[in-house]
């Protein structure tokens, strides 16, 4: 491929075409699915507390260290690190090929949630939810690694790349932007009502209750506190890439913290209210089957693929009612998914002067491959939960720790990042955006370091060696090697030219005094 022509970087048109990217990212099944379950076993309603201070002191701060690195750059996220120094371009890359892992698995989840959406019409797990999803319809095999293809799943799994690869092939603005703009108020309209269907089911009160009934005791246990700032961390897509990506394709003044304040608290918004749908819908189901909430309380896969197929089959209007809620599920991982491949793709585009439609195809299309053999197999589930604990507990944590180690520590760039901020934005940070980026490393890495000792003594899910040495330790070794190896291959010189331009601009930008700039 030739590197003499510069491929045209495309920008979000507008500051609310970025934020509604931004939304479709960071709302996805982790806000549906897990964190109405966090929060009922971490404290009920008094778990708001340490979930509010999370994201005050680590979601939101993070996300304006993201987004500085990604505006400043121009930059993909490899990009981004190699702008603060030539040693730290291998976060970015490890990053990059996080982001490449989700993208396999979390795609095979979307073609369930799509299948799903037409099971629920007819019911088709019968009296036996459990039994259908992961015998009937996954047909799950012993644990190990096996190409014995499931059709049921592969033909939504295709279906998924298909819509996913032909809108990014439509570029940032028209199809990123375009579909998020159309899909979110999508999503949110339909949610709500689901949400208001739930609330009024008999039993509903009781959910509730379970969920929101304060234990204050549980404000004491550090573990709580942990898991808020995990909930936090895991649910606005940081640390591996699409921040800094998107925030890439922005115009050089835009109000970045104004925007990360409304994606942080919209993000937030949308958990607590799924959070009453979902345990108003749970009440009612626990008050179905005479048994308490606590009984049918779940969270992840179980939730969504046996527990609400169970409550389908009990309410009235179930079928439509399960319909919607999958139809979420689709919406919300759609627009997710299409952040994810995105982060690659542009990274590859960066690297090696790619137009985005050979990256798209070429990347894209790559991680479809690999996706359609491991996931749609009888031993796809053991594969995708694997590598989502790894993804998320080693890969992302381990990104975020190693990035404000090296760009907030070691080469001391908060300062440079808060006069880029101040430069474009109306909410002016300083000495406490700074310190709270310094604590959150060190709720991370605490994080990171419990993980990794409780993976290397305790195993995971009882999964033989073969299924956790591969898309686990496996996973996260090649991620490191290839970042590396990525690394040492050299920039085109066009792509380091137009990182002193960007550079350039930033600075001039930035050492315009507040008083003196336009609007």
């Amino acid at each position: 491929m030739s590197i003499k022509s510069s491929p045209q970087r495309e920008v979000f048109v507008s500051r609310s075409a970025f934020i509604f990217a931004a939304i479709g990212s960071a709302v996805g099944l982790g806000n549906i699915w897990r964190f109405p379950y966090v929060t009922y076993e971490n404290g009920g309603g008094a778990f708001i507390i340490p979930y509010l201070v999370a994201l005050l002191t680590a979601g939101i701060p993070l996300l304006f260290f993201y987004y500085a690195m990604g505006h400043r750059s121009r930059g993909s996220a490899p990009l981004a690190y190699r702008m603060t120094h030539k040693a730290a371009e291998p976060i970015g890359w490890f990053s990059t090929g996080v982001a490449v892992v989700i993208g396999i698995y979390y795609a095979a989840i979307i073609g369930w949630a799509g299948s799903y959406m037409f099971f629920s019409l007819g019911e088709a797990w019968g009296d036996d939810a459990e039994g259908f999803f992961f015998g009937e319809y996954l047909k799950m095999g012993d644990p190990g690694v096996s190409l014995e293809f499931v059709p049921g799943v592969l033909i939504p799994l295709i279906i998924v790349w298909v819509i996913v690869l032909g809108i990014l092939l439509m570029g940032v603005q028209n199809g990123i932007a375009g579909f998020s703009k159309i899909f979110i108020p999508l999503l949110i309209i339909l949610f709500l009502a689901l949400v208001i269907r739930s609330l009024f089911l008999p039993g509903a009160a009781e959910g509730l209750n379970a969920l929101f009934t304060p234990d204050f005791a549980a404000l004491t246990d550090p573990a709580v506190w942990i898991a808020a700032y995990g909930q936090i961390f895991f649910s606005l897509s940081i640390a591996f890439g699409i921040m800094i990506t998107y925030a890439s394709y922005l115009k050089k003044k835009t109000n970045l913290t104004g925007a990360g304040l409304v994606v942080g608290f919209s993000n937030s918004a949308f958990e607590i209210l799924a959070g009453i749908g979902i345990f108003a819908a749970l009440g009612f189901m626990a008050t179905a089957q005479g048994v308490e909430v606590a009984d049918v309380a779940s969270s992840g896969i179980g939730l969504a693929f046996v527990g609400f197929p169970t409550l389908i089959s009990e309410m009235p209007g179930g079928p439509i009612f399960g319909f919607v809620f999958f139809a979420c599920l689709v919406f919300a991982g759609l627009t997710s998914l299409i952040s994810i491949v995105q982060v690659p793709i542009q990274a590859l585009r960066d690297k090696f002067r790619m137009s985005n439609r050979a990256s798209t195809i070429f990347v894209g299309g790559a991680m479809a491959i690999i996706s359609l053999l491991l996931m749609p197999t009888i031993t796809g589930l053991y594969a995708l939960d694997t590598m989502d604990a790894w993804a998320n507990n080693i890969g992302i944590v381990g990104s975020a720790v190693l990035a404000i180690i090296a760009v907030a520590w070691l080469l001391r760039k908060l300062p440079l990042f808060s006069r880029h901020l101040n430069a474009v934005s109306s909410f002016k940070l300083g000495w406490t955006w700074m310190i709270l980026i310094s604590i959150t490393g060190v709720v991370l890495a605490y994080m990171l370091i419990t993980q990794i000792m409780t993976y290397l003594t305790e195993g995971y899910e009882d999964y033989p060696a073969l299924i956790t040495g591969t898309f686990g330790w496996g996973m996260i070794g090649l991620l490191a090697v290839a970042a590396i190896i990525l690394s040492v291959i050299k920039w085109p010189k066009q792509t380091i030219d137009e990182m002193d331009a960007a550079i350039a601009d930033s600075v001039a930008e930035e050492n315009i005094p507040t008083e003196n700039k336009g609007a």
